[in-house]
């Protein structure tokens, strides 16, 4: 990474975070209150006016502290115009919507900073319970206090959270996409589904999980997330779909994640029975 790139993540992370907390006192109000649910691509995907509102108080924050940059946004898609070398922003201003919506406390703000196609800061905020995450290039931290992703050694001792099979994968996968489930169900000592990768992320970056598997996911959901668990010493694979070609870890569909201690020989063992390739770590961190 360039000089210049190293002072821009320094100075990423401290917005990221402002605008993460920005939204959080809203969000917090308009929890488990009356609000209009719309849907995007099917019944599966709502999204609130607290989101598209949220992101553009996001959007404002990142235009106020680096005016030189692009921002893309889950509801309303790429806006700036910074050039090579500046930064791009991916912004999900409430991951979990569906959590949000129906009044189940784990949702999240996510904004990642990516410099020449790699994440380099980011935070992830749990508006519910004030834990901010955030990372750069130098660390990982929980609440300003350095982070550490331990946890469980043996799978069997381990907490898994997945998104397997979404709706969509259901369909695609047929019956054996519930036999996996149920592999899973079997091998670890806990499964839960949570709806939100970046906040699953999270936990798995602070040991509170040991293991996930997510699919369905974009940019916007693991930019800063990804940066967080493996700054944090943890591991992050990308699962791009089989036949396509790799381009950054941030645009795979899907991720097998973990604790630094855990070899989860299930889930590379269930991953190669499915239409998925499996990146690698990126050990130069």
């Amino acid at each position: 990474m360039t000089a210049a790139a190293e002072r821009l993540a320094h100075q990423a992370v401290d917005v990221a975070a402002e605008a993460a907390r920005s939204v959080a006192d809203d969000l917090r109000r308009a929890f488990r209150s009356p609000m209009t649910v719309e849907h995007k691509r099917d019944d599966h995907d709502p999204v609130t006016e607290h989101d598209r509102r949220a992101e553009q108080v996001i959007r404002e924050v990142i235009r106020r502290r680096m005016p030189h940059s692009v921002v893309i946004g889950e509801e309303g898609g790429a806006d700036g115009a910074g050039g090579a070398g500046e930064v791009e922003w991916y912004v999900d201003p409430i991951d979990g919507t569906a959590n949000f919506a129906n009044g189940l406390a784990f949702f999240c703000v996510s904004v990642g900073a990516v410099v020449d196609g790699e994440p380099v800061a980011g935070a992830v905020h749990d508006p519910m319970t004030g834990d901010m995450f955030t990372a750069s290039t130098d660390g990982a931290w929980l609440n300003g206090q350095p982070l550490q992703s331990r946890g469980a050694a043996e799978e069997r001792r381990a907490l898994l959270l997945t998104s397997y099979p979404s709706a969509r994968l259901l369909q695609s996968h047929g019956p054996e996409a519930l036999e996996r489930l149920g592999r899973m169900i079997d091998g670890y000592a806990t499964v839960r589904r949570v709806g939100s990768a970046a906040l699953t992320l999270a936990h798995v970056a602070a040991g509170w999980a040991d293991a996930a598997f997510g699919v369905g996911v974009n940019p916007w959901d693991v930019a800063a997330a990804q940066l967080l668990l493996r700054r944090a010493g943890g591991t992050y694979l990308p699962l791009w779909e089989a036949g396509t070609t790799p381009a950054r870890d941030i645009d795979a569909p899907g991720y097998l994640a973990h604790v630094a201690d855990l070899n989860p020989r299930l889930l590379h063992d269930l991953v190669a029975e499915m239409p998925l390739s499996l990146g690698v770590a990126d050990t130069a961190l």
